[in-house]
C-alpha cells in the first residue's frame, strides 16, 4: 500500500459531503488509536498483575509475555494512527488550499 488512499479522487470532485466524510474518518482514526491504547493498557496491567500475585507457573510466564506484548500493541497502534493521520491531513490541506485559491472565471470585487 504505497499510494495515498485518496489519490483516486480528483480535487475538483470533492464536495461538502466528502469533506464531512474526511472529518468522520479523522474521528474514527482517533477512536481506533484509543482502542489500541486501551488494549495495550489491559495487557500491561494483566501482565503486571500476574507477575505480582503469582509465584511460579504458567501464569507467571504469561505475565512476562503480556507486558512487552502490551507495549508492542501501543507502538503498533500509534504507528498506524500517525500513518493514517498524515494521509487524512494531506487531503484536508489540499481542500483548504483549493478553497483559499480564487477561482479563474470569477469576476474580481464580487462577494
Amino acid at each position: 500500500m504505497t499510494q495515498h488512499p485518496y489519490e483516486r479522487f480528483r480535487q475538483d470532485d470533492l464536495i461538502l459531503r466528502d469533506e464531512l466524510a474526511i472529518d468522520r474518518t479523522l474521528l474514527a482514526n482517533e477512536r481506533t488509536v484509543l482502542a489500541y491504547f486501551r488494549s495495550a493498557l489491559t495487557l500491561i496491567l494483566a501482565g503486571v498483575t500476574f507477575l505480582h500475585f503469582i509465584e511460579a507457573g504458567l501464569l507467571r510466564i504469561i505475565g512476562y509475555a503480556f507486558v512487552p506484548l502490551g507495549i508492542a500493541v501501543a507502538i503498533l497502534g500509534w504507528a498506524r494512527y500517525r500513518r493514517m493521520d498524515a494521509g487524512i491531513r494531506i487531503v484536508r490541506d489540499s481542500l483548504d488550499r483549493r478553497e483559499a485559491a480564487p477561482t479563474a472565471g470569477a469576476p474580481a470585487g464580487r462577494a
